[in-house]
C-alpha cells in the first residue's frame, strides 16, 4: 500500500473525526461525515485533501497502540497471517500491536453493544446486527475514499448491507450468507419440489431437516407466496416503520405449508448437519459445506431451495432471506489509529484476501473480480447459493424482538397449537396478531 494512499486514510479519519466531535450523539455524527454532495467540495472535504497533500510529502505519524480484532474462531489463524503482513508491509504503522481473538460473528455484536468501550477495534458480524451497533455508537462511519474502497469493490447487496441511512458502517467480507438445499442423491430424485423432497425422505426412512421457529429460515415461505415483511430506519438505526402484510390470504397460503410440512414424519426442525441425523435432505447454508459432504458422501449434491404446491393450487418458489458477513471499526479517540484500522480492513476485505480466505475457510467472496475466480465458480455449494439469491431478499434490519416473536409461532406449529385443524379464520387471526407485534417494534 502505498505511502500517499495511507496519508489520505489519515486525513480521512481526522476529517471523521472532528465532524464526529461537533455532533451530539453517534446518529448526528454519522449523518455529519457522510460525503458531501454538490459539486463543491465542503470545507472538511477540502482541508482533507489539503492534510492528504502535506501528508504524502513527508512521513505520517501515526502514533502507537494496540488493536484488537474479533473474528470467527476457524479464521483467527488465517487473519492473523494477514494482518502479520499488512504490518509488514506498511512500515510506518510499525507502532501498533495486534491480537486476533476468536469472537463469531453473533457473539461479537453481542459483545459490541454490552460494552462498546472494552469491545474489539475491529470486528466481524453479520448483516442484521448493524442497525443495533449503530444504535449503540458502536460503529464508525467509513467515509470519502473509504467508502469508495466498499461500493467500487464489492457486489451491489453486500455494499448495500453496510448501509444505514444513508451512511456506510462497514467494509464486507463475504456474500455467502444465505441458505439452500443440500441433500443426498441417492435419496432425492427431485430436489426442485418440497412435496418429492418430503415424499422421498419418507419414503426411504430419512429426516428432512428445515428450522421453521427462526425468523432467518421462517420467511421462506411467506416471501416465496408474495407476503412482506421489512423495516425502515433512519440514519441512527432507529426502527421507523415496519412493512408487512402476513395477515393476508398469500399468508395463510404460506402458514398452511409450514403447517404441512411438520406434519411429515420426515420432518425435523433444525438447521445444522452437524446436530443432524440420518439426513436425507436439509436447509442450511455454506458454512456447512465440509460437515454435508462428510455426511453424503459420494452422494453429496446441492441445490437452490424447493418450490411447493400450495393450499390455493399455485406454485411457489420458496424464497427468503440473503445476508452478508461485515468487518466493523469501532469508533477511536485517536485519528491515527483510526486511519491504520481502516487500512487494516481494507486490507482484510480485498479481493486477495477475499480469494485466499475462500481457499483456507470456504466463505464466499463479495468482491466483485473475487467472485469470478474459477474455483469460486466451481463450487457447488456456493453456486447452489448463488440461484438461490436470485429469489430472495438482502436482509435488512430487524428488531431483536422479531426474533423470538417468530420462534412463537414456529413452536406453536411444531407443538400442534397451530395445526391443520385451525380453520382459514383462525390462522388469519393468528397472523393478525403477528403482524400488529412485528408493527408495534416501530412505533
Amino acid at each position: 500500500m502505498k505511502k500517499k494512499v495511507l496519508a489520505t486514510l489519515l486525513a480521512t479519519a481526522m476529517a471523521a473525526g472532528c465532524l464526529a466531535g461537533c455532533g451530539g450523539g453517534s446518529g448526528d455524527s454519522a449523518a455529519d461525515t457522510a460525503p458531501a454532495t454538490d459539486s463543491a467540495p465542503a470545507a472538511s472535504d477540502t482541508a482533507a485533501s489539503d492534510t492528504a497533500s502535506d501528508a504524502a510529502a513527508e512521513p505520517v505519524d501515526y502514533g502507537s497502540g494496540s488493536i484488537t480484532i474479533w473474528v470467527a474462531e476457524n479464521t483467527v489463524d488465517f487473519t492473523t497471517q494477514k494482518a502479520q503482513e499488512f504490518f509488514e508491509a506498511n512500515p510506518d504503522m510499525a507502532g501498533y500491536t495486534f491480537t486476533v481473538e476468536p469472537v463469531g460473528e453473533g457473539d461479537a455484536a453481542s459483545n459490541m453493544l454490552t460494552d462498546v468501550e472494552g469491545g474489539a477495534d475491529i470486528f466481524g458480524f453479520a448483516q442484521d446486527q448493524i442497525t443495533r451497533l449503530v444504535s449503540a455508537g458502536a460503529l464508525a462511519p467509513v467515509v470519502n475514499e473509504n467508502a469508495e474502497f466498499v461500493t467500487s469493490n464489492n457486489d451491489a447487496g453486500s455494499a448495500q448491507a453496510a448501509v444505514v441511512g444513508d451512511v456506510t458502517y462497514a467494509y464486507p467480507m463475504t456474500s455467502d450468507n444465505g441458505y439452500f438445499l443440500y441433500y443426498d442423491k441417492s435419496v432425492v430424485t427431485d430436489p426442485s419440489s418440497l412435496e418429492k423432497i418430503v415424499s422421498d425422505c419418507e419414503a426411504a426412512g430419512k429426516n428432512f431437516y428445515m428450522e421453521i421457529n427462526s425468523g432467518w429460515y421462517q420467511p421462506a415461505f411467506f416471501f416465496a407466496t408474495g407476503c412482506t415483511l421489512t423495516y425502515d430506519t433512519d440514519s441512527s438505526g432507529n426502527f421507523t416503520k415496519c412493512n408487512v402484510d402476513y395477515a393476508s390470504d398469500a399468508g395463510v397460503v404460506a402458514l398452511k405449508e409450514i403447517i404441512e410440512l411438520a406434519s411429515s414424519p420426515a420432518f425435523q426442525n433444525g438447521s445444522s448437519v452437524d446436530n443432524g441425523t440420518n439426513i436425507g435432505a436439509i436447509v442450511d447454508g455454506t458454512w456447512d459445506s465440509g460437515s454435508a459432504q462428510t455426511a453424503f458422501g459420494d452422494n453429496y449434491a446441492c441445490a437452490k431451495l424447493p418450490s411447493f404446491e400450495g393450499s390455493d393450487g399455485n406454485t411457489y418458489q420458496l424464497s427468503g432471506f440473503g445476508g452478508y458477513k461485515l468487518l466493523g471499526i469501532k469508533p477511536q479517540v485517536e485519528p491515527g489509529k483510526l486511519a491504520v484500522c481502516h487500512a487494516l480492513a481494507q486490507y482484510l476485505t480485498n479481493k486477495d484476501t477475499q480469494l485466499e480466505r475462500y481457499n483456507a475457510v470456504g466463505w464466499g467472496p463479495s468482491n466483485v473480480e473475487a467472485q469470478q475466480d474459477s474455483a469460486v465458480q466451481a463450487d457447488v455449494a456456493l453456486s447452489a447459493l448463488a440461484e438461490q439469491l436470485q429469489n430472495t431478499i438482502p436482509q435488512g434490519n430487524y428488531p431483536g424482538d422479531y426474533w423470538t416473536l417468530a420462534t412463537s409461532l414456529g413452536d406453536d406449529v411444531i407443538s400442534g397449537t397451530i395445526s391443520a385443524s385451525s380453520s382459514d379464520e383462525e390462522l388469519t387471526n393468528i397472523l393478525q396478531t403477528f403482524q400488529d407485534t412485528c408493527i408495534s417494534y416501530a412505533q
